[in-house]
């Protein structure tokens, strides 16, 4: 590795430190605006892969044309680019950060952006979209498991919630219990839970996720 290859990853890992640091949405958002301008650039240097993965499962449960779509915690808007490609055309994006949407707008593939906190009332109403995907975004720091009652009220029914957890979030930060809890309230059902998974490809392999699928009910 360069000594230029170096300093971009030791940089994005000085980054995601202060972000997995954050104790409130407001430390949170403003670690990513400090990171904004050069997180694409950087996370790319890891070998950031969940924007691209998601795509994935995304297109496994949703045919292209059906839509909208919400790309929740979008961020710079890596995953809009891709699913554009593959034909969807009506996707929406919500973020903490107006610095990072500021770029994801810059990308031609969202309709619509919103600055809004997971965990916090949705600016959407009951069944509005087809599906929501998040990746990256229920992790060390970042959005409650609690966010997905939100999420999954604001999504139809027959729709699905396809979202990725980090490991060491999935028990420590209650989500097992909040999927309980939705589908005994009849709100969900389980369709796919994915084995553990490297979300850099290039570093930190310690870092490990799952992807979820369930359908509302």
């Amino acid at each position: 590795m360069s000594s230029e290859q170096t300093s971009i990853t030791e940089q994005a890992a000085a980054a995601l430190d202060l972000v997995y640091s954050a104790k409130t949405p407001e430390e949170l958002a403003a670690g990513y605006a400090k990171w904004a301008a050069t997180y694409d650039g950087e996370t790319a240097a890891l070998g950031y892969c969940l924007p691209f993965q998601i795509t994935a499962w995304v297109t496994r449960y949703v045919p292209a044309g059906e839509g909208p779509l919400l790309d929740a915690g979008c961020g710079t808007g890596l995953s809009g680019p891709a699913l554009k490609a593959l034909g969807y055309g009506d996707i929406a994006g919500l973020d903490l950060s107006a610095d990072m949407l500021a770029i994801a707008g810059s990308r031609g593939a969202y309709g619509e952006l919103k600055q809004a906190e997971l965990g916090s009332q949705l600016p959407w109403p009951d069944g509005y979209f087809r599906a929501f995907f998040s990746t990256g975004v229920f992790t060390i720091g970042h959005a409650p498991a609690a966010g997905l009652h939100e999420l999954a009220r604001i999504t139809e029914k027959g729709g699905h919630a396809i979202f990725t957890v980090r490991d060491q979030v999935l028990e420590a930060g209650g989500f097992h219990a909040v999927f309980a809890e939705l589908e005994r309230r009849g709100k969900w059902r389980p369709v796919e839970e994915s084995d553990w998974f490297r979300a850099y490809a290039v570093a930190e392999p310690e870092a490990q996720v799952k992807a979820f699928v369930f359908e509302i009910m």
